[in-house]
């Protein structure tokens, strides 16, 4: 698939392309021991967030191999944001959002998004409840049943919450009964928890979810419309989707950029046809407006929250919109809220593997790729330049250069107990010339189970969230974008190739809000140091930029600070979730 490495919309710039956030779901039980993965760990991790595209004059739309003018922060648009035209003075009606009371980000166009229609129907898809206007949705109650261990249920939402007499689409979520119990309620209400994404299964992260370590909880995971058991984005058959995950995303010719620009342009329409209406009604907005519905049903006055990388995005969006309904709110692994784009994605996972490459010199007879740093970085390097032009062979398909670095990239979410793991599916292809890890290991992340070869959702819900939250500048700001990405990330910058998904989508971008909270209890934002995919610097921004929020860091490698996270950290989050005692502001573990 054409793009950087998946992410939340950072306000600004698509990327496209999804991770599976250190889980070892969809593997094959070599890749399983290769990658050093256990079932059940690390599926509280949500999906990365992933630079945008900035535009430039880097050559016109579909021209040749991208050499114009070279992309340069100087040739880059500055975003600005425009005061709000009325102030968030009343709570406002359940779900309900006004774009005006907000503070909100100007400058992108989107200039190359294509038109597109459909009437599909994708599943989930119903008749509104019996009523009129709001009062359709506001006696209705979530229905659950027993699951396993847990408690299962449904509900249904409007489509366009600003139209309840329409369409409505189904939501699905699990929820594990709280230990500690105040007659029929939960001691301390409901707490939600998503895992990221966009476009993750949230009752998936349930399954393993310590809700152990919060026994006053009601503890809710649901699947955001477009995911998993909820309505759900479709696209292509699974042949439609290998071709496009197949594309060369790092062009060196005219025809190999009109290539690309045709896969993704068909990509989208493909998209459109098979979801009709639900792209025009799938942004973070809309899944808040949702959010704000559920905390209804469950009786809450005050939403509780954890949200982990994207799911971050949904805490804050939820934050600025309803400021006054925040309870207690956990943003782990924070994406990128403000317009600061000096770190990037693709800068944190070339920062991860040279902390690898630095392993790998200390630990030479284990590794084997090299006796310096340096030498692995180069042989790393060479060997992904190679495939450009000469794929290796796995079967009946090929680990081209894209889907090499996206394989890297998944061990890298792990920190540094993939190393070792990591080192051994690159020594099979680099010295072996056998692909199939680094290839088993990017279709993981890419959604693509390894086995059947069928596709999961979220690789359809994840572009579909993201081109809605962000706005883009076109073809020539995605080129002059990924001439920056591979100035600032050497190794990585190049195969990790040119995000054109949300240039070419058929759904106008949503409002692009500045998030500051304004009148939301305390937040507590969670950064690691050496987080490949939220680089730590986001954290940091978020903190800075939202009203009431604390940060507490953890040093360490890995994607997910209360998955990954030591004793210190994690005591924070309990202390705050299940005691309301604030971490200091600052305090590093």
């Amino acid at each position: 698939m054409t793009g950087q490495i998946m992410s939340r919309p950072s306000v600004r710039r698509p990327g496209v392309r999804r991770r599976v956030a250190g889980l070892c779901t969809g593997l094959t039980a070599a890749v399983v021991l290769l990658s050093g993965c256990q079932v059940g760990e690390g599926s509280s991790s949500g999906l990365a967030s992933q630079p945008t595209q900035s535009a430039s004059g880097s050559g016109a739309a579909g021209s040749g191999s991208g050499s114009g003018s070279a992309g340069t922060e100087d040739s880059l648009p500055k975003l600005s944001w425009k005061r709000a035209t009325a102030s968030a003075v009343a709570d406002p009606p359940v779900a309900s959002f006004n774009p005006a009371a907000h503070d909100v980000f100007t400058g992108y166009t989107s200039p190359d998004r294509q038109s597109g229609s459909g009437s599909a129907t994708p599943k989930g898809f119903s008749s509104a409840p019996a009523g009129a206007g709001m009062s359709r949705y506001l006696d209705q109650q979530i229905s659950w049943t027993a699951c396993g261990s847990f408690q299962c249920g449904t509900v249904l939402v409007p489509l366009d919450w600003d139209s309840p007499d329409g369409q409505a689409i189904t939501l699905t979520m699990k929820r594990k009964q709280a230990t500690e119990r105040s007659g029929n309620r939960p001691a301390k209400g409901t707490m939600f928890i998503n895992p990221g994404g966009p476009g993750v299964s949230g009752q998936d992260m349930l399954t393993s979810f310590e809700t152990g370590s919060f026994p006053g909880y009601d503890v809710i995971a649901w699947d955001p419309r477009g995911s998993g058991q909820s309505t759900p984005v479709a696209c292509g058959t699974a042949a439609q989707t290998d071709a496009f995950f197949d594309l060369d995303s790092s062009p060196d010719s005219s025809a190999q950029w009109s290539a690309v620009i045709a896969g993704n342009k068909a990509f989208a329409q493909q998209c459109r046809r098979a979801s009709g209406a639900l792209l025009d009604h799938i942004s973070t907005i809309d899944t808040a407006r949702d959010l704000d519905y559920l905390r209804t049903r469950v009786g809450d006055p005050k939403l509780n929250y954890l949200g982990i990388s994207y799911g971050t995005f949904i805490g804050a969006t939820y934050a600025e919109m309803y400021p006054r309904r925040v309870g207690r709110m956990v943003l782990d692994s924070a994406v990128n809220i403000t317009s600061n784009d000096s770190v990037s994605q693709v800068m944190g996972f070339d920062k991860a593997f040279h902390a690898f490459a630095g392993w790998c010199a200390r630990n030479d007879k284990e590794c084997g790729l090299g006796g310096s740093a340096d030498e692995v970085v180069r042989r790393t390097q060479n060997f992904l330049a190679g495939l450009d032009s000469r794929p290796l062979t796995v079967g009946s398909r090929s680990l081209t250069q894209n889907q090499a670095a996206t394989g890297i990239a998944f061990y890298l979410y792990s920190g540094a107990d993939s190393y070792k793991y990591l080192a051994g599916a690159l020594g099979w292809a680099m010295e072996r010339g056998q692909g199939k890890y680094l290839l088993a290991a990017a279709d993981s992340l890419n959604g693509r189970d390894v086995e059947t070869g069928k596709w999961d959702n979220s690789a359809y819900a994840f572009p579909a969230i993201l081109c809605k939250d962000s706005a883009d500048p076109g073809l020539a700001g995605a080129r002059a974008q990924w001439e920056i990405d591979q100035k600032r990330a050497p190794l990585l910058g190049r195969p990790f190739g040119v995000g054109l998904v949300c240039t070419y989508w058929t759904a106008k971008p949503a409002t692009q809000l500045r998030i500051s909270a304004r009148g939301a209890a305390p937040i507590v934002v969670l950064g690691v140091t050496g987080d490949p995919a939220t680089p730590y610097q986001q954290a940091q921004w978020m903190a800075q930029q939202m009203s009431s929020a604390v940060l507490v860091s953890w040093r360490g490698a890995g994607h997910s600070a209360w998955s990954l996270g030591n004793s210190c950290l994690r005591n924070s989050v309990t202390g705050y979730l299940n005691g309301g005692v604030v971490p200091r502001n600052g305090l590093t573990c």
